[in-house]
């Protein structure tokens, strides 16, 4: 019998070992060796292939912006015109762009792989008989892989041998239950009657299995679909802040090119040289650097990130987590301690009982799902031993039912107990009887208020309880959740977590940076009331799971911004919490680490999880914590508005003195006789004002825009463009007038001196526009101190140098200097004063914005 490798038929129906033959494995898996020539021959285990990223294919990526396919069109006029030294200048400032770029991006991508390597998603593979951790990447068909609750089902596969295996495959089939995974076969064609495959991108609810794995990336069924399937990232508010930006500043590159073009062309000026000044007008009031500024500045800020206990698995995710105005957080291991222990375990009249504690223990030792503090609790506290007690079934936990049964036979007898365990509410609505006095009652309205009372009062005092219930049942009864009805509650276990020591110092830390923290727990209500008291917030109201589920969806938009505590919650209602705070203009940040969180992981701005977190959640999350606490995140959320402050610190340079000076060439040439710089100087003005720009990612931030969450704003953008480039063009023309009426300048001597100008009055204001501040009170980083101040140095001594003669500049005399340098001071000093004017008409307005 053969099977093709790629697409077995209906490799359902065949039994393990001839499946294993048809695949030439067997159960000591494939040998190294013909694992790696397998992955050749079928390629990585993934959906997307993208192609990989050589230093050339980088190399030459720089090339095909527009930007540069403009710059490159008019080395191609020039050389066509003979005009052979513009062509040569400007295809060697083209190509140092690209290479300022290519080693920028090249050095931040390395970073960025290397921690994202810490990452990638292992799962236990089968190979030369031994088991390995292997990426999930290099799984191939063939493969024998050991899943185990809380595992991410790397690639289509038949189970060979199952132990109570349940699996989550909502994603392809919309059933709401896990399904049961066992190795018999199954005739039946449709994914969900396929009881004995697994499926990539499902996850294994409880139990353990052995999988041979049949089809891997786009050959398998999720792969097929994943298009579809595939919920597109969405927009952040800083890509779609980038986009805008970059779609004002082309509309007006694009007019500005017209108009002066046209103008010159008017004036009789030489067409060629027209063309070559207007395209490099248009091009340098572009902020052709802003891709390899914000890239440089993710990496740096995931690089850091990282140092303080925070991985990046998106990088665009910073930005958000910068603008994050609202956490959203389980207590457990947040605000509690995460070390549960177990304080009792009780009859149903509140004494101590082996006998409760034993029905407990049985029930956590012998459950097959993922392992939970809760069950790890009662097995920690005392051992007991239950080698002659026989598991004859179980039923899995679900956020639905909040319950867990598992069916045992003791040594000594033949009758089967069905043992269930799970939260009060759940487990007490299918009791009907009642163990008390050593004898079995009926469960009276009185009774259960009794036991609500009990629960309500442990509750108050922070001890998380559950209920403990059994049921006989017959010999050869199928164990299913139907089964858990007419039960006898017989007691409960008692736990505490207490609120970790310094959960209230980290929330005060959160709120001075002004994150409002939201409790999202599926605890009942009198443990979250008792928790938030606990660690100061009990300021405002709570909203339980049963109310959430009676309120619209308007409704409860307006009840989120006044809840501090959701308590008693699913999943879903996770999902609804967080749209909801979204609707009502928040960045909600979600941190979870249970397989229940990753619904929420994918809707919030930010899904954050920890290292130790299940496949499902740590997928699903953009950051991953290394350690779970507050403290490590607040440390995160500074470093990301740190990298969104210095990302928008090149956009105001470049929307100040770069569009002042651009708009005011522009104007100039209508009047001048003569172009105010040529094509090549505007270039190289832009190519050196660029430099001190790549050290920004470096640069210091102020402590008081650490503070708070800021927001993209193009309106603002656009105000500030508008208000510092006329100041950036009154002191062009009052240059412009210094030197046509009092120095008498000829053209390369004004050509040389308004380049020299227009540059110092760039790299300088990017230093006064940088800080809210008054320059003098707020230190730049090192960095950028040095490249402003080595190429302010250089443009300086340019027309002095041999070859000045090539970029058309002469020398300039000491008291037309001594003029650019007064000019220059001025600027910065009216500056300064339009910053201090300009914040303090928009900062009420603006409280929330970027700044």
């Amino acid at each position: 019998m053969s099977v093709d490798l790629k697409r077995p038929e209906k490799y359902w129906e065949l039994t393990g070992s001839e499946l294993l033959e048809a695949m030439r494995s067997g159960r000591d898996g494939l040998s190294s060796k013909e694992a790696a020539r397998r992955l050749k021959e079928f390629g990585p285990n993934l959906l997307d292939i993208q192609p990989r990223i050589t230093v050339l294919r980088l190399f030459f990526h720089q090339f095909t912006s527009p930007l540069v396919l403009i710059l490159l069109f008019a080395v191609l006029v020039a050389a066509v015109v003979g005009e052979w030294v513009d062509a040569v200048v400007i295809a060697t400032i083209v190509f140092g762009s690209a290479l300022i770029s290519f080693t920028q991006e090249y050095s931040a991508g390395n970073a960025v792989a290397k921690l994202r390597e810490r990452l990638t998603l292992q799962v236990t593979a089968v190979r030369d008989g031994k088991q390995v951790q292997v990426a999930t990447e290099k799984i191939v068909p063939g493969d024998i892989v050991l899943i185990s609750a809380g595992s991410l089902i790397p690639a289509d596969g038949v189970i060979l041998e199952a132990k109570d295996c349940y699996v989550n495959q909502a994603v392809l089939t919309g059933e709401s239950f896990p399904v049961e995974k066992t190795a018999d076969i199954s005739s039946e064609g449709a994914l969900d009657s396929r009881t004995n495959c697994v499926f990539m991108g499902t996850s294994a609810r409880s139990g353990t299995a052995t999988v041979l794995i049949v089809n891997t990336g786009q050959e398998t069924e999720y792969g097929a679909i994943a298009d579809l399937l595939a919920r597109r990232m969405p927009e952040t508010e800083f890509e779609r802040g980038i986009r805008r930006f970059g779609m004002m500043l082309t509309s007006l590159m694009l007019g500005l090119f017209l108009v002066v073009f046209a103008v010159n062309i008017l004036s009789d000026k030489p067409a060629i040289a027209s063309l070559l000044f207007a395209i490099a007008l248009a091009v340098g009031i572009s902020p052709e650097l802003l891709p390899a500024i914000i890239s440089i500045n993710l990496s740096k800020g995931a690089r850091t990130m990282a140092k303080r206990g925070v991985i990046v698995r998106r990088l665009n995710a910073i930005e958000n987590l910068g603008s994050m105005d609202v956490l959203c957080t389980d207590k457990t291991g947040t605000l509690t301690e995460g070390t549960v222990r177990l304080e009792a375990a009780v009859d149903t009249a509140g004494n101590g009982s082996d006998a409760v504690f034993r029905l407990a223990f049985l029930n956590a030792a012998l459950q097959s799902g993922l392992v939970n503090p809760l069950d790890e609790a009662i097995t920690a506290s005392r051992p007991m031993d239950i080698s002659k007690v026989a598991k004859v079934g179980e039923v899995p936990y679900d956020f639905i039912r909040k319950r867990l049964s598992v069916a045992v036979r003791e040594a000594d007898g033949q009758t089967i107990e069905l043992v269930l365990k799970g939260a009060f509410d759940n487990v007490v609505g299918v009791c009907t009887r009642i163990a008390e006095n050593g004898s079995e009652t009926e469960l009276n309205e009185k009774k259960r208020e009794a036991l609500a009372e009990r629960y309500r009062q442990w509750g108050a005092a922070g001890i998380r309880v559950l209920g403990i219930a059994t049921r006989e049942l017959e010999a050869g009864t199928s164990v299913t959740r139907h089964e858990e009805r007419e039960m006898t509650f017989r007691g409960f276990a008692l736990f505490l977590d207490p609120p970790k020591p310094d959960a209230r110092g980290a929330i005060t830390e959160l709120a001075r940076l002004h994150v409002d923290l939201k409790v999202i727990t599926g605890d009942n209500r009198y443990v979250a009331a008792h928790i938030a008291d606990s660690v100061g917030l009990s300021g405002r109201g709570m909203l339980t799971g049963p109310e959430i589920g009676g309120l619209t969806e308007e409704a409860l938009w307006h009840a989120v911004d006044n809840t501090t505590v959701f308590a008693e919650v699913d999943p879903s209602q996770k999902e609804r919490i967080i749209r909801a705070l979204q609707k009502m203009g928040h960045v909600v940040g979600y941190m979870g680490d249970g397989i229940n969180d990753a619904p929420a992981l994918h809707e919030a701005d930010v899904g954050i999880s920890v290292d130790g977190a299940v496949d499902v959640a740590r997928e699903a999350a953009d950051l991953v914590l290394l350690k779970k606490g507050l403290h490590v995140l607040r440390k995160g959320i500074e470093e990301g508005r740190a990298t969104f402050a210095n990302s928008l610190k090149y956009v105001f340079t470049t929307t100040s003195a770069n569009f002042g000076n651009m708009l005011s060439m522009a104007g100039a040439s209508v009047f001048l006789p003569f172009l105010p710089l040529l094509a090549k100087q505007i270039l190289l003005n832009n190519f050196l004002s660029d430099i001190p720009a790549i050290a920004i990612a470096s640069d210091n931030v102020d402590s008081e825009y650490i503070h708070q969450p800021h927001r993209w704003d193009i309106k603002f953008i656009r105000n500030f463009m508008i208000a510092f480039g006329l100041v950036s063009s009154f002191f062009d023309f009052l240059m412009f007038g210094l030197l046509i009426y009092v120095v008498k300048a000829a053209e390369p001597e004004f050509q040389t001196a308004w380049f020299i100008e227009s540059l110092l009055t760039e790299l300088f204001v990017a230093l006064v526009v940088r800080t809210r501040r008054p320059f003098y009170q707020s230190k730049p980083g090192f960095w950028l101190t040095l490249a402003t101040a080595v190429v302010a140095l250089v443009t300086i001594v340019l027309p002095y140098i041999p070859f000045a003669s090539v970029f058309g500049f002469v020398p300039l005399p000491v008291g037309l200097m001594l003029i650019i340098g007064a000019v220059t001071l001025g600027y910065i000093v009216a500056t300064e004063l339009m910053k201090h004017l300009f914040y303090r008409l928009s900062f009420g307005r603006q409280r929330r914005r970027v700044s």
